[in-house]
């Protein structure tokens, strides 16, 4: 799952991305998109090393995307933008500092995904028009219209300044939106980088709209207490009365955001947690972990990791009639412990 954090240039958008993933972004790659690895943390599974004593232990990560600096005079922000329509969730970093408005920020962000969505949107209506003009076979014809109409639909909406998200359409409407990874769309964050001074951060999450999850770091600070050892920053921290932002409890509310959940596999080999999508179903469970495990599976073997944890041992759980057989679609939950049965 990629994470995409976008900003305008000076809001501290590259340093978020350092504190997150602890690699400082290259500046001679600013003009480009710059990747790296946040592990999502997950106490749960140090209860289950200690059941199963695994010989590897692998967490799920997300993937922080840094992209180049926005312009406030919307000039090629399309193209930036582009870089990461392939983001599940979109990070506004917005500036809390220096006398910086960050709801102004978010309304001239909001213009910017709005336009990069239109020019893609009637770039995509012109070609269609054009085919039509051609002699085309009839089922081809009734696709491209029944798409024309979609697109056309959905670009007035954006026109009226509502957002895709907020449409309303139906299924088929919404597969032929699905291939433009329209930046509308997406969830979005926004993480307001307040002064290291800041003594009511609360203020900016009240300005903000209500239908968007805000968080406030402080995140120049934070990149500097990141780099000291435990010790040192403890000792900081109760000098200067800080308490430090929870670097854990941010990345889950990324993940949580972007609509993912985890589930675990366990055994004397691994322990490992895995991201899947919060609607997300055995089957896709299955895939997740190998194809061949989707392509020939059976049944999925589960049980939660409450109850292994409470009862001590697979044996246990399963004395207990604790272990369910659940099909494909079976929707995951969060503390579900799976085995996926297959046929090869």
């Amino acid at each position: 799952m990629k994470i995409g954090l976008v900003g305008y240039q000076g809001s501290g958008k590259s340093t978020l991305f350092e504190w997150l993933t602890g690699v400082a972004a290259d500046p001679s790659q600013a003009h480009k998109e710059q990747a790296a690895m946040a592990t999502v943390p997950e106490p749960r599974v140090a209860a289950l090393a200690d059941i199963y004593h695994p010989k590897k232990i692998t967490m799920a990560s997300l993937e922080i995307v840094d992209t180049p600096g926005l312009s406030r005079t919307h000039e090629g922000n399309a193209a930036r933008l582009a870089l990461i329509r392939e983001a599940g969730c979109l990070v506004l970093v917005v500036a809390g500092f220096g006398g910086a408005n960050p709801v102004t920020d978010l309304r001239s962000f909001e213009e910017d995904l709005t336009l990069a969505d239109m020019e893609i949107l009637s770039g995509r209506i012109h070609r269609i028009e054009e085919s039509l003009k051609k002699p085309i076979p009839r089922q081809e014809r009734e696709q491209l219209v029944h798409e024309e109409q979609t697109l056309k639909l959905v670009l007035a909406g954006l026109e009226s300044d509502k957002p895709l998200r907020e449409a309303d359409m139906n299924d088929e409407q919404k597969k032929v939106t699905r291939a433009f990874r329209l930046l509308t769309e997406k969830p979005r964050i926004v993480v307001v980088n307040t002064a290291d001074d800041e003594e009511n951060p609360r203020r900016f999450v009240e300005a903000m709209p209500k239908d968007i999850a805000v968080l406030t770091i402080p995140v120049g600070l934070e990149v500097e207490l990141s780099r000291m050892s435990p010790e040192d920053r403890r000792e900081f921290e109760a000098e200067m009365g800080l308490q430090g932002t929870d670097r854990d409890h941010v990345i889950r509310t990324l993940m949580d955001v972007s609509g993912q959940k985890l589930f675990f596999t366990a055994g004397e080999k691994e322990v490992r947690t895995w991201m899947l999508f919060k609607d997300g179903t055995a089957l896709d469970a299955a895939a997740g972990i190998h194809t061949d495990l989707a392509r020939g599976f059976i049944r999925a073997e589960v049980m939660t990791c409450a109850d292994l944890v409470r009862l001590g041992s697979e044996r246990e759980v399963k004395a207990q009639h604790l272990v369910r057989q659940e099909p494909k679609d079976y929707v995951v939950q969060d503390d579900d412990i799976l085995l996926i049965r297959f046929s090869v």
